[in-house]
């Protein structure tokens, strides 16, 4: 089999990754985009293991085993990562991604209906 079958199909899965991580709004499709592009890596770390071996008879297959320890960080990620979304949907009641980076830079939702003069404040302290 040729490099370029391999390459092509991961450069596609990785394009694919790519467009989820960049497109999505929902975090648990973006962890899943961001597997895709891990496995599409994976691949062509194969690929070009399997490819680069044919020149050498006494290789370490380091493509391999480079494979093997981003399947171990990939797992590892993925349960670190869905524990975290898994914690924020309790807290705030979504996994939407822009909704929590809004949330996250201020209160701009808490401050919108008072005037700049302060005014809310003073009749927030007479009513007290």
């Amino acid at each position: 089999m040729h490099l370029a079958y391999p390459a092509v199909l991961s450069a596609l899965l990785f394009s694919t990754g790519l467009y989820g991580v960049l497109a999505r709004r929902n975090a648990i499709l973006v962890l899943m985009s961001v597997e895709l592009m891990l496995n599409a890596v994976n691949l062509n770390l194969v690929a070009f293991d399997v490819w680069l071996s044919k020149t050498a008879r006494d290789t370490l297959h380091s493509g391999q085993a480079l494979t093997l320890f981003t399947i171990a960080i990939a797992a590892a990620e993925i349960g670190i990562g869905l524990a975290i979304v898994l914690a924020v949907y309790r807290n705030r009641g979504t996994s939407d991604i822009d909704r929590l980076r809004d949330t996250a830079e201020g209160h701009e939702d808490a401050t919108a209906g008072t005037p700049p003069d302060g005014s809310a404040d003073e009749k927030a302290e007479a009513t007290a």
